[in-house]
């Protein structure tokens, strides 16, 4: 096992890891339905409250935090755990927000029937060249109603001009990243355990290539009891998936052959992200036990575009 570096603890489900120029790092709480900013040595601060379940986080080209808020959770703790289980009862709708970091103002940027789409749990999000954005929606499961939602792969403006559901259907999307080039789209899905890959052919459009299991070309998925959840790239275009179950990251080729699993002690392995001067800093969310760490990665992350 690689050797971790606490940065910050007693956090309630920490995601989405955005790394400063500071030396800070920003993560969203999901269970606690704020975002807060961690420095190495354990100093933590809110810096906003946007409730419902705050999600993916991305730097936008004003300088702002975009969250993929999915309306909520419940949850439930066992066995030292904290996990996430089925549809909050107060439930507030998925939706994309912008988040001054200075202020704390959150604004609702869309919400589900903008535009005629269909939100319901925003998951994980990435900017492209072009000032747009990438997301998925990993939709909810109702286990009293004993049903699951279909959902999709969206593509989206950053000043609220137009949002479109690109990619339908997707089983439980989640970690969403681009090939560096920015021609390939990569999206994991949890509980398919499938990593997929989707050729851009003009800002938020794909062609129409497909595998047996719908949209997409299927790259890679792991044998045994797994699943992926959000994912970063590296400058060298392997795809990074945080896995849960088997407690890691998942370091896939761009042919679709796994380089490296990287093991933590946390079965809800969910994030990673990269910094430092050479981007070899990768800080993994441990959000089982409520963790951020730190360690020294192979390789250099991908220079993200803001």
């Amino acid at each position: 096992m690689a050797e971790f570096e606490l940065i910050a603890d007693g956090l309630r489900f920490p995601e989405a890891p955005v790394v400063m120029d500071d030396g800070s790092v920003i993560v969203v709480e999901i269970e606690a339905k704020r975002i807060t900013r961690c420095w190495p040595g354990g100093k933590k601060e809110v810096i906003a409250v946007p409730g419902g379940g705050p999600n993916g986080l991305a730097i936008g080209p004003d300088g702002k935090l975009y969250c993929c808020n999915n309306g909520g959770f419940n949850y439930v703790e066992s066995n030292g755990y904290l996990a996430p289980h089925g549809i909050a009862e107060d439930y507030s709708g998925g939706r994309i927000e912008r988040i001054d970091i200075d202020t704390g103002e959150v604004e609702i940027l869309y919400k589900s029937g903008d535009h005629g789409v269909t939100l319901r749990g925003p998951n994980d999000i990435m900017f492209d060249a072009h000032g747009g954005f990438w997301f998925t929606d990993h939709g909810k499961v109702d286990y009293a109603a004993r049903c699951h939602d279909i959902v999709g792969i969206f593509y989206a403006k950053a000043d609220g001009s137009f949002i479109e559901e690109v990619i339908f259907p997707s089983y439980n999307p989640n970690g969403i990243g681009l090939s560096p080039d920015g021609t390939k789209l990569y999206a994991a899905e949890t509980y398919t355990c499938r990593l997929t890959q989707f050729n851009i052919v003009a800002p938020g459009k794909v062609d129409d290539a497909a595998g047996p299991g719908g949209p997409g070309i299927p790259l890679y998925r792991p044998a045994g009891y797994k699943f992926f959840d959000s994912l970063a790239m590296e400058a060298s275009g392997n795809i990074c998936v945080a896995t849960i179950g088997e407690c890691g990251i998942s370091v896939v080729s761009p042919a679709g052959e796994l380089v490296e699993f990287v093991a933590t002690d946390d079965i809800f392995t969910t994030n990673i992200a990269f910094g430092g001067p050479d981007r070899q800093d990768a800080y993994i969310t441990l959000s089982g036990t409520g963790r951020l760490v730190k360690t020294r990665w192979a390789r250099p992350g991908l220079q993200l575009q803001y």
